[in-house]
């Protein structure tokens, strides 16, 4: 029997690819997954799924067999595997050319720079002797395999360097170097692209990060000119139509004091600053990403309401392992405290610092928005005891 609608491969079993069966299912596409073992995040939820690395060119080709394209829960298929699935046909988005630079930190810069984009002062440096001449404080990183603060670090004195250097010699990668910004804030530009060109921005976002890890995202960014969220607009549109980007888009970025924005990262997926999305606008993140990827029109990325917050929920230091995998116990206070809450758990065990839910609020007072968000994920981290109301 032929399928109803095309099939879709998705490398990674992490959370971004468990949120993209939900509007999946309800378009009716099937997905394909490549995971990294029998019980991740997304291989709990999508039936059709192959145990297997993405390092492998041979994994990779067996899960893409017969989809009619493949996108990515995270960044770090190899460059020349993209290649390759694309040279045999598959139609991977985003591209290998595009995906490059979101990989690759210096490959990204450099790009940048020759459009214009405003960013970082920033330079690959391959000694401290390099770091010491770019100047000091500044933020190093390596330029390939760094995540949520992993492979980033601020170097005050140049001692501190020493761990980026060991770090990238056991990697096999470069050091980027970059300014210490002193900005007045973190933003987020998100925006979805399809191969055809047609493309969605959403609001601008103000982010709040933690040990480089995204805790908590309001949307739009309160108190953000319009210009300068029309700016960033721009940007985050510009270079998606400029790097051939197939997919979201999130371009990370600086508010400075003098009123200007600097691009910090990019990520080409449904990223953690657009959860928001999934209960605060007419068309999530992740069904906009499945759209732009198929090459279907695109959804709305309207605000439903005007305030939206998103706080993640991470395990705090004071998790009772004996009741880390009770997540769900934090249902009946959290509902009934706040029948109008929006949680999402990734099917993940409660330890100490990892990102296991996000939950979602939506209304007209913005304080009011985030205090409702801000108890419901530290009741579900454990970060309230068993207190009641």
């Amino acid at each position: 029997m032929s399928e109803r609608a095309p099939r879709l491969a998705v490398i990674g079993g992490g959370q971004l690819a468990r949120m993209m069966a939900e509007p999946a299912a309800a378009l009716g596409v099937p997905l394909r997954l490549l995971a990294e073992g029998p019980d991740v995040s997304a291989a709990q939820v999508v039936p059709d799924q192959r145990v297997g690395d993405h390092r492998d060119l041979d994994d990779l080709r067996a899960v893409t067999a017969g989809c009619v394209a493949v996108t990515f829960d995270h960044e770090h298929v190899p460059t020349e595997h993209l290649r390759a699935l694309a040279a045999d046909g598959v139609a991977v988005r985003p591209g290998p050319d595009a995906l490059v630079h979101a990989q690759d930190k210096s490959v990204m810069r450099r790009r940048l720079a020759e459009l214009g984009v405003p960013c970082p002062r920033n330079a690959v440096v391959a000694s401290p002797e390099e770091v010491a001449e770019f100047g000091l404080p500044c933020v190093l990183k390596t330029t390939r395999g760094g995540y949520d603060g992993k492979g980033v670090w601020v170097v005050r004195e140049l001692a501190d360097a020493d761990a980026a250097f060991a770090a990238a010699r056991e990697a096999g990668v470069e050091v980027l170097a970059e300014e210490l910004v002193d900005f007045v804030r973190e933003l987020s530009a998100l925006v979805a692209r399809s191969p055809s060109g047609q493309a969605a921005a959403y609001p601008v976002v103000e982010t709040v990060q933690r040990d480089g890890i995204c805790h908590e995202v309001t949307a739009p960014a309160p108190d953000l000119a319009e210009g300068l969220a029309t700016r960033a607009q721009e940007i985050a549109l510009r270079v998606a139509g400029e790097l051939d980007v197939v997919g979201i888009l999130a371009v990370e970025l600086f508010e400075t004091a003098d009123g200007r924005v600097l691009v910090n990262e990019l990520a080409m997926r449904p990223h953690n600053t657009g959860h928001w999305t999934q209960d605060g606008a007419v068309t999530s993140q992740f069904e906009n990403h499945l759209r732009a990827v198929l090459d279907l029109p695109l959804g709305s990325p309207a605000p439903r309401a005007r305030w939206s917050v998103m706080v993640n929920i991470l395990g705090s230091a004071s998790v009772d392992p004996a009741t880390a995998g009770r997540l769900y116990d934090g249902y009946p206070h959290a509902l009934a405290r706040d029948p109008g809450l929006r949680v999402h758990l990734y099917g993940k065990d409660l330890r100490p610092g990892r990102k296991v839910g996000h939950v979602n609020v939506y209304g007209d007072d913005l304080e009011e928005c985030r205090e409702r968000a801000r108890h419901a994920a530290a009741w579900f981290a454990g970060d309230l005891g068993n207190e009641s109301e």
